[in-house]
């Protein structure tokens, strides 16, 4: 059943005069599966502590639109690109979060359609055709695309499964793009960085075809790689850290996964280059999301 939404927390270190957001509202649901004694123990625990400190655990499959916004040097005609991220497909999201996700993409009408890597769950069934059968609907002008997050190599490991997860999201119109790019219009160059290692020579491989005095647009599941992104990139979409999924009074972000500082869980960052951290659609570890609502973001980019 839907549900409005709350405005976000939002994390906006060095916030650059030519981005900016605000809250649109939207919602989604799906049913939780049976989780170990000790998971359930841990949601428990965290529940009793966010009552206490006068959170709500009422959103956790709510999910909101959040719209930002960026100048670019090189584009030469505005449009929107919407970026998904961990929706997580497995245990706790099954496809009726995703149809929802799809829903809204789809009534947003954007230009682009990114996907940020771990569309799966590591805990994923073995037939994941639900979600490939929803990720079919999305459609968008310039096209859809996606990156690989570490919960598909988790799941799928980097061999012949991973490669027919990605195959199957081809037949479905989606193309992957692992440590390389796309001219996806010939004011904008598409980058691709997979969550494996490799810092600067995944960056390099994936930059290697971008045209010369071309707008640069880079999709990345981890902000891991936002400190060794070129000044010349315009933009880096990343995900990843669900926003901490948790977040407490005087604690913050409690679920948080990067080497950067926690000050990065969600929302804008430069160093040097631009790049914003959604705080993602599903949820990893527990069912459960606190004071950190679901994100669908909109992003509208326009000629600097």
């Amino acid at each position: 059943m839907p549900h409005e939404s709350t405005s976000p927390e939002r994390v906006q270190p060095a916030l650059p005069t030519a981005a900016r957001s605000e809250t649109d509202r939207s919602a989604g649901a799906d049913a939780t599966r049976g989780m170990s004694r000790r998971a359930f123990l841990g949601v428990l625990g965290l529940g009793a502590v966010a009552a206490a400190a006068g959170g709500s655990i009422a959103s956790t499959y709510r999910f909101q639109i959040e719209r930002i916004s960026a100048s670019f040097t090189g584009l030469r005609r505005p449009l929107t690109v919407a970026w998904l991220c961990d929706m997580h497909f497995g245990p706790f999201i099954r496809a009726g979060s995703v149809a929802a996700w799809v829903d809204a993409t789809l009534d947003l009408a954007p230009d682009l359609v990114l996907l940020g890597g771990d569309l799966v769950d590591q805990h994923a069934p073995d037939d994941v055709s639900p979600l490939v059968a929803q990720l079919r609907r999305l459609r968008a002008p310039l096209g859809v695309y996606s990156v690989l997050g570490n919960h598909e190599g988790a799941r799928f490991g980097r061999g012949p499964a991973l490669e027919a997860f990605v195959a199957d999201l081809d037949k479905a119109g989606i193309t992957t793009l692992v440590n390389r790019g796309v001219a996806v219009r010939d004011d904008l160059y598409l980058a691709g960085i997979d969550a494996a290692g490799g810092g600067f020579g995944r960056i390099g491989r994936a930059l290697a075809q971008r045209p010369p005095a071309t707008a640069c647009l880079v999709a990345a599941h981890k902000p891991d790689v936002l400190p060794l992104m070129p000044a010349d990139v315009e933009l880096t979409l990343c995900g990843h850290t669900h926003g901490g999924q948790v977040r407490l009074p005087g604690i913050g972000p409690v679920l948080f996964d990067s080497r950067l500082s926690r000050d990065y869980s969600s929302g804008w960052y430069r160093s040097p280059s631009l790049g914003y951290v959604s705080r993602g659609l599903g949820v990893g570890y527990v069912p459960l999301r606190i004071a950190c609502p679901a994100e669908l973001t909109l992003a509208t980019l326009t000629p600097a």
